[in-house]
């Protein structure tokens, strides 16, 4: 959700403050319209048994629509752990360290290529 190269001039509090604003104005609005009208969506289809008109044999499509409000609901889960990592940031002025499978990709090609050459960095990349 940051704007990193606006945000990353600022200390840690001012981000975590920014963020959690932005995220109560922005996001978790957004994703529960998604949630809401993904229900109304996936349950009207579910109502009447949707199925595919462009399948010769009729594939029911409504489990697929419902999933929408599930994706939705697992987004919104996520924005709430982001909330949390931003109200840890506020109490302790850093930033919580995030896992080490969630770098980015660019950090892990620089590190990559510094240890075994220019070839293995581009296998990472395929």
């Amino acid at each position: 959700m940051r704007a990193d190269m606006f945000s990353r001039l600022l200390p840690s509090r001012w981000q975590a403050g920014i963020e959690l604003v932005l995220y109560f104005v922005f996001f978790f609005p957004g994703v529960l319209a998604l949630v809401h009208s993904g229900w109304d969506y996936g349950y009207d289809s579910m109502r009447i048994h949707e199925m595919s008109i462009n399948s010769p044999v009729g594939i029911p499509i409504w489990q697929i629509k419902m999933l929408i409000p599930v994706g939705g609901a697992l987004i919104a889960l996520q924005g709430v752990a982001e909330v949390l990592r931003c109200i840890i940031c506020l109490r302790d002025g850093v930033w919580a360290p995030r896992l080490h499978d969630v770098e980015e990709l660019e950090k892990q090609i620089i590190e990559q290529a510094a240890r075994g050459g220019i070839e293995s960095a581009r296998a990472l990349t395929r």
